[in-house]
């Protein structure tokens, strides 16, 4: 199978909680990109390793390994929506998004980032969402877990011991479902 076709439909849902941390972040790593095949623009505005001293533009910033492992413990595939989902819920965990904030990034998500990776209004909404979301959720913000130390967790404890709860996930995800029939990674996360 071809890598765009392994991409689109490499998922693990929710449900499939009795694996490890470590098969799922390994069987992500099948199909991630490397840190080298980011857009600089994209890496400038998510990566904390850009960060300037003292200026904070987007809270929730994390490197692309524990953004793969937000994925896996958010039950996420690496399509569009996807990928807004696992941007909005770890800003959105960190307690600290302002309005203006969610605004400019959408700005630079929409209008900014290179074609491929820009939000369309859909993926928008699935972002501000997930903002929200996980502001409410009493996770640990996701931006501070150190995701290595849960390797050998199932995904379920995993999710029990940051406080990921599950049921608001299954939640949300009913509602995009029902929101967005015509959206692949909207179908299947249930």
């Amino acid at each position: 199978m071809a890598l765009p076709e392994r991409v689109a439909k490499w998922h693990i849902k929710l449900d499939d909680d009795q694996m490890t941390v470590a098969e799922a972040f390994a069987s992500i790593q099948s199909i991630a990109l490397k840190q080298e095949d980011i857009p600089l623009i994209i890496q400038l505005v998510e990566n904390p390793k850009f960060d300037i001293p003292g200026v904070n533009l987007f809270n929730g910033a994390t490197g692309l390994k524990a953004h793969d492992y937000i994925h896996v413990l958010l039950g996420r595939g690496v399509l569009p929506k996807d990928e807004a989902f696992v941007l909005g819920f770890t800003m959105g965990s960190t307690n600290r998004v302002t309005t203006t904030e969610e605004r400019l990034y959408s700005f630079f998500a929409k209008y900014l980032y290179p074609k491929v990776y820009q939000m369309n209004d859909e993926d928008l909404q699935v972002f501000k969402d997930a903002v929200r979301l996980g502001y409410v959720s009493d996770c640990t913000p996701l931006d501070t877990v150190d995701f290595e130390e849960y390797s050998s967790y199932t995904l379920k404890d995993a999710r029990e011991a940051i406080g990921l709860e599950a049921d608001l996930l299954k939640a949300y995800y009913a509602i995009e479902k029902k929101r967005y029939p015509d959206s692949r990674e909207s179908q299947r996360n249930l």
